[in-house]
């Protein structure tokens, strides 16, 4: 073989062998759409577009928003899971909503949430608060509980999804009073706030992000808060412990999740990018506003091992309360 011959056999060689390197240094070099798995309006929606916004800033590249709700976070998350790995196209996962759903809807879901999926990062979580429409003749939790013992199949209770975390507090609630309620579910919290302040429905235990707005303005009605301590973003409404109750402790966890198979050095600068996000003290400011308590930056793989205990925690409640999925 002629010797010019060979040598641009070895040009050709080695740069194929770089495409990879020199694709991914270039990473990003157009727009990410960051995937929120619910209508607009909800804590998840409120959540990722503070992401996507300091993301935007961060990274040189516009980050926008694209809102795909529908069949309790699923149609979302199996978009994203079926996309391609290459970092442009990202779930702003409520992880314990996705955690609650694979275990209701195990075997039927178009997509494995621990194999097509991978976590980026925790983000943070928020408390959900028990509410009610003006119109019901209750002011505590304890009141809540009387009368919904006192008048079976009178409460209605909305929810954003079949295995969403505000579902997942009134099924609790319901199985540990006895209270016999009918549910309502609805393809996010935007819609179900909606009508719950119109009085369609009339409670709900909702993200505070959802809720707070309407709180204040006196549209509902808060009882008490699902931690177990007081919230700072709703420092005058007790917990349920306090209320009488024991041990009971639901949050709503939210972090970015990529398509499995995203090359490792663009998981590892989202990791960092969205860590920093997360020590800056007007990012902090900014979520806490929103009723978002961020966590201290986790790796990939604490990520991912929040998630798997995300998995075991719910799928031990689904299993004492009998929830179904099509309920």
């Amino acid at each position: 073989m002629p010797r010019i011959l060979r040598r641009a056999l070895c040009a050709g060689f080695f740069a194929a062998a770089m495409l990879p390197v020199a694709a991914l240094a270039a990473w990003p070099d157009h727009p990410i759409k960051l995937v929120v798995p619910y209508p607009p309006g909800g804590a998840t929606d409120v959540i990722g577009r503070i992401v996507a916004q300091r993301l935007s800033t961060a990274l040189g590249q516009q980050v926008i928003v694209d809102n795909r709700g529908g069949a309790g976070g699923n149609i979302g998350a199996d978009l994203v899971a079926k996309s391609r790995p290459d970092g442009y196209t990202l779930l702003m996962a409520a992880m314990t909503s996705h955690s609650t759903m694979a275990r209701l809807e195990r075997g039927k879901l178009a997509y494995d949430l621990q194999k097509d999926l991978v976590p980026v990062q925790v983000v943070g979580y928020v408390p959900l608060v028990f509410i009610v429409h003006p119109s019901v003749p209750v002011n505590s939790f304890q009141q809540l509980v009387s009368f919904a013992k006192a008048n079976p199949k009178t409460l209605t209770y909305a929810s954003s999804g079949a295995g969403a975390p505000q579902r997942m507090a009134v099924e609790m609630f319901r199985v540990q009073s006895g209270a016999d309620m009918i549910h309502v579910p609805y393809k996010g919290s935007g819609p179900a706030m909606i009508d719950l302040v119109g009085g369609q429905v009339l409670m709900a235990a909702e993200t505070v992000p959802a809720a707070l707005q309407q709180i204040k303005a006196g549209k509902l009605r808060a009882l008490a808060v699902t931690t177990p301590q007081r919230i700072s973003t709703l420092p005058d409404v007790p917990t349920v412990n306090e209320s009488g109750w024991k041990d009971f402790d639901v949050v709503s966890t939210f972090g970015v999740m990529a398509p499995a198979g995203t090359p490792a050095d663009v998981l590892a600068r989202l990791n960092a990018e969205i860590g920093k996000m997360m020590q800056d003290a007007a990012a902090k400011e900014q979520f806490l506003q929103q009723g978002v308590y961020t966590l201290p930056p986790q790796t990939p793989a604490e990520a991912s091992s929040r998630l798997r205990s995300e998995i075991a925690k719910w799928s031990r409640v689904i299993d004492e309360t009998g929830v179904k999925a099509d309920e």
